[in-house]
């Protein structure tokens, strides 16, 4: 891969095994990050939630995810090809993701307050 111009594909080099989920960074600077997700059945721990004080949006490519906001009964079922934006501060949580196959994410993270 030439450092200066990074080129990929989204389902290349996903693990036999995957014990947790993979978060890979792509592509990154002081404003931006984008990364691949592989959720394997992979769901956020009961009781936690992320609270990022940057926005991310989110697209699937594969596979399939339900997302919870706190405080708010109805969750968000993302199938492939469906994206999501998630602003800064919105508190959230991964229910689950599909159990047939691996669900791929596109998160673009961005913001004022990105943490690299």
């Amino acid at each position: 891969m030439n450092k200066n111009h990074p080129q990929g594909n989204m389902f290349a080099n996903i693990p036999q095994e995957l014990p947790d989920e993979l978060f890979e960074t792509l592509v990154s600077n002081q404003q931006l990050r984008i990364e691949r997700i592989v959720s394997r059945q992979h769901v956020t721990a009961e009781g936690d939630w992320y609270d990022q004080a940057w926005d991310e949006w989110v697209l699937v490519l594969q596979g399939c995810a339900e997302i919870a906001y706190q405080h708010q009964q109805a969750t968000i079922v993302l199938d492939k090809g469906d994206y999501l934006l998630i602003p800064a501060h919105t508190v959230h949580r991964v229910l689950s993701t599909s159990a047939y196959e691996d669900t791929v994410w596109l998160a673009v993270h961005f913001g004022k307050n990105q943490s690299l």
